[in-house]
């Protein structure tokens, strides 16, 4: 017999539950299978798997087109407005497709690429269905072998911090080092963060690899500045993922780092993106006060490329923004370029902010730069990220 697999996830559930309550989330779910049901045949059939989940066999049919087309129709009906309550509720669906029967020797292989299919829809944007491919199951076996990787390398001590130099571009002295991470694997040598990161985000080791950085990152500063008294006001900069600015215990993670270490909270900036502050509004709003009160300095990271809205700026105590490294590259070649970067260093000016130019590599950026009073600036033609001992021969020639 030949068949084809569907297995669809409701990509705005959790919004729904969250916000209308569990109930109101039950009755979604029971619309939404009756709603399939009515959508496929008689002969074929629609389960519900758990949670927002739920798989369709299609009987009688493996051929692809076929498949799509069922699956476009689901998404057509769960689409539409569904009225619960007085509530008009709006959600789409995610598909994943499995077709090519011959290869499987049981049903679990089946369903587990078909979810595979569902989760590369979600990758893609959601509200999409895509057929499963084999090289979507060798990503996830690659992926799941780098995060038992990373968990390895988190008992094995295997991650290290390399530090970045900001510079005054008034007085070219260096005033703060950006903590960058990076892992030293065992069988491929030293891996830059987009080479892990996002794993880690997507399995939840993000929490206590960043918890790592934090406490290493104040501990190495608090060393050097005993070490070297003319270091006091230098600072150390430390980047932070959407899921360790939304945990619950992170304010509490870094007031610990802070005491366990020595450092100052004055001496410690921590830097986020536009997106995950103003995509975290009320959590900001709380955790962001409370970094204030403990003397920590907030920089928004990757200034510009995120939201247009400037309002945040105003609302949350913000002491730094850093322009991103795309604008300040096309300082050289477009006008527009510099023209932003120029109408960012006014802004941050008048709102009693520091900027600091990202990604600088050439002496015409930092000629501009200079020219426009930007303040501080960091990239290779400053200085490289170097590791902890570079840093610190590097520091030491400071009080020379």
């Amino acid at each position: 017999e030949t068949f084809a697999v569907l297995f669809m996830d409701l990509d705005q559930f959790k919004g729904v539950n969250d916000t209308l309550g569990h109930s109101l989330g039950d009755q979604l779910l029971m619309a939404v299978g009756k709603r399939l049901k009515e959508a496929v045949r008689s002969s074929d059939t629609v389960a519900r798997f758990g949670g927002d989940e739920f798989a369709i066999l299609l009987s009688g049919s493996s051929d692809e087109n076929s498949a799509r087309k069922v699956a476009e129709k689901i998404q057509g009906v769960v689409g539409l407005p569904f009225r619960l309550r007085e509530r008009e509720v709006h959600i789409s669906a995610s598909i994943g497709i499995a077709t090519n029967l011959i290869s499987y020797e049981s049903p679990d292989d089946l369903l587990r690429d078909a979810d595979l299919a569902m989760y590369h829809a979600k990758g893609l944007g959601k509200a999409r269905s895509e057929m499963f491919r084999i090289d979507m199951r060798e990503r996830a076996f690659s992926r799941h072998a780098v995060e038992e990787e990373l968990r390895a390398g988190l008992k094995n001590r295997e991650f290290q911090l390399y530090y970045q130099p900001i510079k005054s571009l008034k007085s070219d002295r260096i005033v703060g080092l950006e903590a960058l991470l990076r892992w030293l694997h065992p069988t491929r040598g030293l891996l830059l963060p987009a080479d892990f990161l996002p794993v880690a985000e997507e399995s939840g080791l993000i929490l206590p690899i960043g918890d790592w950085v934090l406490d290493q990152a104040c501990r190495q500063l608090k060393t050097w500045q005993e070490q070297h008294p003319y270091l006091q006001n230098m600072t150390v900069s430390v980047n932070l993922s959407n899921k360790q600015f939304t945990d619950p215990n992170f304010v509490e993670k870094v007031a610990k780092a802070l005491s366990a270490s020595g450092l100052t909270g004055p001496s410690l900036r921590l830097e986020i993106t536009e997106r995950v502050l103003v995509g975290n509004y009320l959590t900001a709003n709380h955790a962001v006060a409370a970094l204030h009160d403990l003397g920590v300095q907030m920089q928004i990271d990757d200034f510009g490329t995120g939201y247009s809205a400037l309002a945040y700026l105003q609302e949350f105590p913000i002491h730094a923004i850093k322009i991103d490294k795309s604008f300040i590259h096309r300082m050289d070649t477009d006008p527009k370029g510099l023209g932003l970067v120029r109408a960012v260093v006014s802004m941050g000016r008048e709102l009693g902010m520091e900027t600091i130019a990202e990604g600088i590599e050439t002496a015409a950026q930092l000629n501009e730069l200079k020219g426009l009073s930007c303040g501080f600036g960091q990239g290779f033609l400053l200085a490289k990220p170097m590791s902890a001992i570079s840093a610190e021969k590097m520091l030491a020639k400071l009080g020379a």
